[in-house]
């Protein structure tokens, strides 16, 4: 389908290929459309992965809108009193956003359309980059929103734009260069605007905007991306009075804001629709990350509390099982079920086949943790069994050192299984893979991070609680 934006140039006749920048700049916004609408579409988070990203959720909505209806979003962003409404009025040539002397007049964000930057756009921009309209964005004060919620509030704006103001009044302060800073590490093309510059004789503007451009910003912006304007300036007007005497009073003048609208429709004809689609896919890209982010960490407490169970079901088993070879048995069958649940959490296809494969690895790799499970387990057990046996003789004089043992030995087997179940985690986390390393890197990895005398303890605390009245003859 022709564009029309360009069919509505005479000079340029339908389909017409105007050049490769063209075409690869159409191509990037369809792939970019493509898959925003992919990303949209594919959202599969259950509420309490929603929870939380709502607001980056609903972001890839509005970019998709903009995207659908070729919308550029321009923000603007200063401190309190630099006039960044005032600007944004004097490039509509309507007061569309609030102005006033109170501190702090725009509290949240606002939005207007600025569909007439330029009547004749579609004839004097290159193809590539028409856009259907522009909206202007003006924000609270970097001053007036307090800090957290004005770093995420600027972030959150940012992201969402395609171009970014920054308003300054005169030379920059230490929270404006800071703000700055910010702002370009978002990765979006900025314009820096030197306001109210009816308020300094010329040499003093000279001076300021030399200050900004050559020590403030020059590792920040180039000279290129500053420019100058007064949105609102106060020119003094002489009337004669009844008396006959002339009285100066200030009253507004026209904007000065040319060099920032041409600054503007420079960045437009030169990246236009480029920019919503990079800006577009950065933002996706974002939230992507966040979603899958969100996810792994749901996944990975999930995954916790299956191996905790695991370690608890296992050590009670080993506790409460008198027979020694009954105690190997169960162990591995915990150990296997453990690796099935965890793959089903993860996504993974796995048969009982392959979990007892997969902790045959595991073990292959663990070496010494399981080398002293099975000592506990042949050593302890035998000794369990015999003071369980012996039990009914002794009047249950030996319930106590049974007790005691079956809690050590319950310990051991619960470490152990606490070591392959986050060592199978980390595994199933990585697509079932163990990575370029191998599986003897990752877990050395793992058992290197495991502080295995609090686990230890965890496990001998909750034990003893759920053993306290000791095992029936």
């Amino acid at each position: 389908n022709p564009d029309p934006d360009r069919t509505a140039n005479p000079e340029i006749p339908d389909g017409a290929i105007v050049d490769f920048s063209e075409i690869q700049s159409e191509l990037n916004y369809r792939q970019a459309k493509i898959a925003l609408q992919d990303l949209v579409a594919g959202v599969d988070l259950t509420d309490l992965e929603r929870s939380g990203l709502e607001q980056s959720i609903a972001g890839l909505t509005a970019m998709l809108e903009k995207l659908d209806q070729s919308v550029i979003h321009i923000a603007a962003f200063g401190m309190v009193g630099r006039g960044k409404s005032s600007l944004l009025n004097a490039l509509l040539g309507r007061d569309a956003f609030r102005t006033g002397a109170i501190h702090g007049v725009t509290q949240t964000e606002q939005l207007a359309d600025w569909d007439r930057l330029n009547p004749n756009l579609g004839a004097t921009s290159g193809a590539h980059s028409i856009v259907n309209h522009v909206q202007l964005i003006d924000t609270p004060g970097i001053d007036e929103v307090e800090g957290e919620d004005r770093a995420a509030l600027a972030q959150l704006i940012a992201e969402r734009s395609d171009l970014l103001m920054f308003v300054v009044s005169g030379d920059m302060t230490q929270v404006e260069h800071r703000a700055l800073s910010a702002l370009r590490a978002v990765g979006k093309p900025i314009i820096l605007v030197f306001n109210k510059i009816d308020q300094y004789p010329d040499t003093d503007r000279q001076s300021i905007y030399e200050k900004i451009r050559d020590d403030r910003v020059k590792t920040l912006l180039s000279p290129d991306e500053i420019v100058m304007a007064s949105a609102a300036p106060l020119v003094p007007i002489a009337t004669r009075q009844a008396d006959g005497r002339l009285k100066v009073v200030m009253e507004a003048g026209p904007p000065q804001v040319d060099a920032v609208k041409l600054k503007i429709l420079e960045i437009l004809d030169r990246e236009g629709k480029a920019l919503v689609a990079l800006n577009s896919m950065l933002y996706a890209d974002e939230v992507s990350g966040q979603i899958v982010q969100r996810k792994l960490k749901i996944r990975d407490r999930a995954a916790d509390r299956v191996i905790w169970n695991g370690v608890i079901t296992k050590s009670l088993a080993v506790a409460l099982n008198p027979v020694t070879v009954l105690d190997v048995v169960s162990s591995a069958a915990v150990d296997v079920a453990v690796i099935l649940t965890l793959s089903k959490l993860y996504g993974i296809a796995m048969t009982e086949k392959g979990a007892v494969s997969l902790l045959k690895n595991i073990a292959i790799a663990m070496g010494g943790i399981t080398a002293s499970e099975l000592l506990a387990t042949l050593g302890l057990g035998t000794l369990k069994s015999l003071l369980g046996a012996s039990a009914p003789v002794t009047g249950g004089l030996s319930l106590a050192p049974y007790l005691s043992v079956a809690v050590t030995q319950a310990g051991v087997a619960g470490v152990s299984t606490y070591g392959i179940g986050q060592v199978a985690k980390v595994y199933f986390a990585n697509g079932a893979s163990w990575g370029e390393a191998g599986p003897k890197a990752v877990v050395t990895r793992i058992l290197d991070s495991l502080d295995e005398t609090s686990i230890l303890a965890r496990i001998k605390e909750e034990l003893r609680g759920r053993l306290r009245s000791g095992p029936k003859a």
